[in-house]
């Protein structure tokens, strides 16, 4: 018997000192035009930390220090090419521009992240954040 796998994902939530979350701009599709949290696949054999740390670093310049698990989403439908695990991150950064590259046409620190209809099931994904740093 064979079983249907999903793809793995990560998703990066970052803040800046001023509170403000740190958004791409798609560049392609699904979603393209549309702000939401860097992130992307899973490479094979990659850890969802690595992969975090690589996305992150590929679509925004910023690198990584520390990771800490917001939690992994699953809903059925969350991305319209397939079924879709994503692991969520919150991570630290050290301050830094950042320059968009890879898959983000744009990338920038917005605080009206709220009013922004997200990609996928990115802004409950920042709610979630917002509570794992006591917000």
């Amino acid at each position: 018997m064979t079983y249907e796998k999903p793809s793995v994902t990560v998703d990066c939530v970052v803040f800046d000192d001023r509170d403000r979350v740190l958004l791409i701009r798609r560049r392609h599709p699904p979603f393209a035009g549309q702000f939401a949290l860097p992130g992307g696949f899973v490479d094979p054999a990659e850890t969802t930390e690595a992969a975090a740390r690589r996305e992150l670093r590929e679509e925004t310049g910023l690198e990584a220090r520390d990771l800490r698990l917001v939690g992994v989403y699953s809903k059925p439908g969350r991305d319209p090419r397939g079924w879709t695990i994503s692991i969520a991150y919150l991570v630290t950064t050290d301050a830094a521009a950042p320059k968009a590259g890879d898959d983000a046409a744009e990338v920038e620190f917005r605080s009206d992240w709220h009013e922004i209809d997200l990609a996928f099931d990115h802004n409950e994904i920042v709610r979630d954040a917002i509570k794992l740093r006591g917000g």
